[in-house]
């Protein structure tokens, strides 16, 4: 059933909307399905601005049932822009869907890389294997597609199609069946197994354990038996593997190996994540799986295999400055020559945790920022010309007045539209004029972007200053470092809210802000208040770091609670890039080099004491040894 008795022609000629309240009135009629309200939201319109959203609207509200005329009339009505790029990509996944290659194989190349996900990268491959492509299904048939746990339609449909097409063989076949059992898709690989002569039953998913490792399929169950074991039981895993190591195929028991050493290596257990990683095939280690072997020697503190696994690293993740500053510390604690030439490219790769650390060891520490660079009035005009900035300007405002996020969600899609590609003036002008607007997430998303020109007050920018001063003076807090934290948490939108019911600046949990309001003696407030929600959050800041005595722990501890960050510790001191490197939780891990870096950088800006990044890591005391304090009293978490 079509979504809108409105035909989509129809609404591509309308003229567009007379007032804000008219396109609020137009999402809500949508929404309810309500044709008369529709038009009249739609009636005596002036401004085409805003006009492609309500066609959106209508057009993808029932996306399924639309024609083909229709997805084209839309993004023939407005090419370049954002929503044609949406409404093509959904489009074309559908087109994928019901098979229809032709016309996939056609408008697919209008669709650039960025707005590819992981279903429609699948599709394109897909269309490759179809056309019998030999590079295609040597891809379709590498690690990432046969072994990932990829669960979208169009991934599956690669796999379907390299069976029809006779590209897999039964040991493929039993290969993607065991990842299927192994994500507890029983049926999945029950149904991919069905045409050949000995499909995969029940009964044989029971008794995976006992099955003969000598077939395809028996080779397949007992891997997945031992992939059991992995959540629950790493020794016993280990042990299963050793038993059955040499009697399945070598690739696949490297998967299951680099199974059980990320599931070790995750958990701290560095001994056994080394000696799994070890026995792999190193073709067949993902990048986060070559990362967490790294951590784990980093965390050993065996710099001689931390040296050997970098440098086995794909070349690709091997320049990172993540991995060019570890190889120099490396092959400095080794005593060996060309660290500095790793600290060099190290500090060459952008401004953040790593980088500083490089330019550290170079002896080249944050004292000031960069020039303020200041566009000037052609590069304001330019901005100003920009359809994708004009709509998200506006969609920006009706998010405001009508305390809509939803309006704000779409006014950041088109301005990361608008961004693309743009020169370092455009950027900061547009930088400029988000800032003036308050649409300081923007502001900030373009000022980041820039590579030769910079403005660090732009991107390390300080709205709220006078309370967040005043409750880091009360506090004897670092006013950087609370900076540098709600950079991370908000982008400084003190409406934020997140997934999980954290809200404002400081993205506070409301158990924890009563938690708070309970110790401070506060009957009366509001967390989305701004003043109360930074009062709030830099009072929990605070108790976090006294109670556990370190701002990297602190800061891992406000993002995934106190007794995490305790828990991470190891049985003897650790450097506090090593802690932060190797905390289990990427979230956490990211947030905390980037709540670290910050701070050095929003230090500069204040024009404060210079303190190193390396300085504020500090030492990580050992878990051995008690921190006093009351944590555990505390929510754990905002």
């Amino acid at each position: 059933m079509r979504f809108l008795i409105l035909p989509l022609v129809a609404a591509l000629s309308l003229p567009a909307w007379a007032s804000d309240a008219d396109i609020v009135a137009a999402r809500d009629a949508v929404r309810r399905n309500d044709v008369p309200a529709l038009m009249t939201a739609m009636a005596g319109s002036q401004n085409d601005l805003l006009a492609p959203y309500p066609a959106y609207w209508q057009l993808t509200r029932d996306l399924d049932n639309a024609s083909d005329a229709d997805v084209r009339a839309f993004m023939t009505r407005w090419p370049d822009s954002v929503l044609a790029e949406r409404v093509r990509a959904d489009w074309l996944r559908r087109v994928a869907r019901r098979g229809d290659w032709s016309t996939f194989a056609a408008e697919i190349p209008a669709l650039p890389d960025v707005a590819l996900d992981d279903e429609l990268r699948c599709q394109k491959l897909t269309l490759r294997v179809f056309q019998s492509d030999a590079a295609a299904i040597a891809e379709a048939k590498g690690g990432r597609w046969m072994i990932g746990k990829l669960q979208s339609p169009g991934c599956e449909t690669l796999l379907g199609t390299l069976v029809s097409g006779g590209h897999a063989s039964e040991a493929d076949i039993w290969r993607r069946a065991r990842v299927l059992m192994t994500a507890d898709r029983l049926s999945a690989a029950r149904d991919l197994t069905a045409g050949l002569a000995t499909p995969l039953t029940q009964e044989q998913q029971k008794a995976a354990a006992s099955a003969n490792p000598s077939t395809p399929a028996g080779a397949a169950l007992r891997l997945y038996a031992v992939t059991r074991l992995v959540n629950s039981n790493l020794a016993a895993a280990e042990a299963a593997m050793n038993q059955i190591d040499g009697r399945v195929p070598a690739a696949e028991a490297s998967e299951v190996w680099s199974m059980i050493g990320l599931r070790a290596a995750r958990r701290q257990d560095v001994q056994l994540a080394m000696r799994a990683f070890a026995r792999t095939n190193r073709s067949s280690l993902d990048d986060n799986q070559w990362q967490w072997w790294a951590r784990s020697a980093l965390r050993a503190g065996d710099w001689q295999t931390l040296e050997k696994v970098i440098d086995a690293m794909p070349d690709k993740l091997a320049q990172k400055g993540d991995w060019r500053y570890w190889k120099g510390r490396a092959l400095m604690a080794q005593g060996k020559p060309g660290a500095n030439g790793e600290f060099v490219k190290a500090s060459n790769d952008g401004n953040g945790f790593y980088a500083l650390l490089a330019r550290e060891e170079l002896g080249n520490s944050m004292s000031s920022p960069p020039e303020k660079w200041q566009p000037g009035r052609k590069d304001l005009a330019r901005v100003d010309a920009s359809p994708s900035v004009q709509r998200a300007l506006a969609l920006f405002q009706i998010s405001q007045v009508y305390s809509r996020p939803e309006f704000r969600s779409d006014a950041q899609r088109e301005w990361r539209f608008a961004m693309r590609d743009q020169d370092d003036a455009f950027l900061l002008a547009s930088a400029e004029r988000a800032s003036k607007a308050g649409f300081y997430e923007m502001a900030i998303y373009s000022a980041d972007r820039t590579d030769d020109r910079h403005d660090w007050e732009m991107r390390y920018m300080s709205p709220y200053r006078d309370s967040t001063r005043r409750y880091a003076r009360m506090l004897d807090l670092d006013e950087a470092w609370i900076y540098g934290l709600i950079r991370q948490e908000s982008r400084f939108v003190h409406m934020a809210r997140s997934g999980v019911g954290a809200q404002g600046l400081m993205q506070v949990m409301p158990a924890t802000a009563r938690w708070i309001a309970g110790k401070m003696g506060v009957k009366d407030y509001s967390i989305m208040d701004v003043d109360t929600n930074i009062q709030f959050g830099t009072w929990y800041l605070n108790y976090v770091n006294q109670s556990l005595g370190h701002p990297v722990l602190a800061t891992a501890g406000y993002n995934a609670g106190p007794g995490r960050a305790r828990a991470w510790r190891a049985a003897v001191p650790l450097e506090g890039a090593i802690y932060t490197e190797t905390i289990p939780f990427d979230e956490t891990r990211d947030y905390v080099k980037k709540v670290m870096a910050n701070a050095v950088h929003y230090a500069s800006v204040f024009k404060h004491t210079p303190l190193t990044l390396k300085a504020r890591l500090g030492t990580i005391p050992a878990s051995v040894a008690p921190i006093d304090g009351p944590a555990s009293a505390a929510p754990d978490g905002r």
